[in-house]
C-alpha cells in the first residue's frame, strides 16, 4: 500500500501535467481591450491578446525567464494593480511577490555539491552556494527588495546605486554609486521591481561593467516588466539575465509611491 501511494505521487522535480484540464490553463490576458488598443496592436512588438507569455519570451530570447504563473501569483499581481488596494496590503503583497522572485534568483547563482553527516550519523549529499555573491539595489524602488533578499540571504552584501531619468528626454543620469571593492569578482543580484524603458536599468549595468563586472555575472530581479524594457536591456547586454513575473505593455509604474508611501 505505502510503495503504491509512493509511485502515484510526483516527484519534486517533475512537472504535473495539466494541459488536459482547462481549470489548470495559464490565463495570459490580463487587461480588456479597448479599441484604441485594438488598433496598437496591430504592431507585433507588444504583447496582443493572441499571445502568450511563451510568445513574448521567445520574441525576447532565453535571457529573459518567467516565474512559473499560478493563481497565486496572479492574484498578488492583481491586488498591486489594483487602484482601490490599501497601501499597508499593497506592501504586504508587494513584500510577498518580491520574496518569490528573490527565491528564484537564487535557483539561478552558481553552486557546488557537498556532503554532510545528519545528527544521526549518516551521510547527506547535498549542495551549497558558492561563495561571491552580493545585491545591487537601484534607488529608489530597488531598496523595496532588499529586505526580501536579507531575508534569504542574512550576511549578503547589497550595493546602492541612484540613477534618475530626465522626465523630457528619459536620459538616465547616475547620481551616486557603492559597491563591494571586489565587485568585478561577484556574481550580482540587481534589483528593480518595475522595467519600463529599461533606460535606468542599461545605466546601471553600464557602471557595473566600468567596475569590471560582466554583464553575464548579473541578474536582473523585477516584478513586471515591458516587452519593450526587457528587449531594450537584453539588446544592449545580450548576456544579463532578467527574471520577473510578467511582462505586459502596461506596468505598474506607480509601485515605488505605493509602497514608500509618497503618492
Amino acid at each position: 500500500m505505502e510503495t503504491d501511494l509512493i509511485e502515484k505521487m510526483p516527484c519534486h522535480n517533475q512537472q504535473l501535467n495539466n494541459s488536459e484540464s482547462p481549470e489548470h490553463a495559464a490565463k495570459h490576458v490580463r487587461f480588456a481591450r479597448s479599441s484604441a488598443a485594438a488598433e496598437t496592436c496591430q504592431d507585433d512588438t507588444e504583447p496582443c491578446e493572441n499571445q502568450t507569455m511563451s510568445d513574448i519570451q521567445g520574441q525576447i530570447g532565453p535571457q529573459l525567464k518567467l516565474l512559473p504563473l499560478n493563481d497565486q501569483i496572479r492574484e498578488l499581481q492583481t491586488i498591486i494593480r489594483d487602484k482601490t488596494t490599501s497601501r499597508g496590503d499593497f506592501v504586504f503583497c508587494a513584500d510577498r511577490l518580491i520574496r518569490l522572485v528573490v527565491e528564484e534568483g537564487l535557483n539561478q547563482l552558481p553552486y557546488s555539491e557537498c556532503t554532510v553527516t545528519t545528527p544521526t550519523g549518516h551521510k547527506y549529499e547535498g549542495v551549497k552556494f558558492e561563495k561571491g555573491n552580493c545585491g545591487v539595489s537601484i534607488m529608489r524602488s530597488g531598496e523595496a527588495m532588499e529586505q526580501g533578499l536579507r531575508d534569504c540571504c542574512r550576511s549578503i552584501r547589497i550595493g546602492k546605486i541612484l540613477i534618475q531619468s530626465d522626465e523630457e528626454t528619459q536620459k538616465a543620469k547616475v547620481y551616486y554609486a557603492k559597491f563591494p571593492p571586489d565587485i568585478s569578482r561577484r556574481k550580482v543580484l540587481l534589483m528593480y521591481p518595475i522595467l519600463s524603458t529599461g533606460n535606468t536599468v542599461i545605466e546601471a549595468v553600464r557602471v557595473l561593467n566600468e567596475h569590471g563586472l560582466l554583464a553575464k555575472h548579473i541578474i536582473l530581479l523585477s516584478l513586471f516588466s515591458t516587452p519593450h524594457g526587457a528587449r531594450s536591456i537584453v539588446q544592449e547586454f545580450p548576456d544579463i539575465t532578467i527574471l520577473t513575473t510578467e511582462v505586459h505593455a502596461v506596468a505598474p509604474t506607480h509601485f515605488g509611491q505605493r509602497y514608500f508611501g509618497t503618492d
